[in-house]
């Protein structure tokens, strides 16, 4: 009754994938799966921040992905961490790859959420949906390509 729903993903999930992906790096996982939870990290976080901010357009929390997909991206290729020879898939690096199709995933999970939610009267079908599906897309996703990745 007194309880306001809120629209945001979780800060403290947030920080976990966060030092998930540094020590996954560091375990020499490819880049491409990497940076699929970059971006899913990368897109969590827009979405959790457009919830603060007030200015029309931070508070769009697609255009904040963008912005944090090109601010990551832009870093990536100062520090030299893209444009390796030999870290490509499909002719793309893999980190530019992988950010991408991570951040389109995580824009996909977020309409299915919303889709399902639209079918079920605008409530969820189980605790935590909104953290779920993302969490569940991404995964196969990874496996996907780290199947792909193999051949």
């Amino acid at each position: 009754m007194f309880v306001q729903p809120v629209y945001a993903n979780c800060p403290v999930c947030i920080i976990t994938v966060g030092g998930g992906l540094f020590i996954a790096k560091k375990l020499g996982i490819d880049d491409l799966l990497v940076s699929i939870w970059i971006a899913g990290l990368n897109t969590a976080i827009a979405f959790w921040l457009a919830t603060i901010f007030k200015n029309k357009l931070l508070k769009n929390s697609y255009v904040l992905s963008f912005i944090f997909y090109f601010l990551t991206l832009g870093y990536l290729i100062i520090s030299k961490q893209i444009g390796h020879k030999g870290n490509q898939f499909l002719r793309i690096d893999k980190v530019i790859f992988g950010l991408t199709i991570g951040t389109l995933v995580f824009f996909i999970s977020v309409t299915l959420d919303k889709f399902i939610r639209s079918k079920n009267k605008n409530k969820v079908l189980f605790p935590y949906q909104k953290v779920i599906v993302p969490l569940i897309i991404l995964t196969i996703t990874t496996f996907i390509f780290k199947i792909l990745l193999k051949k």
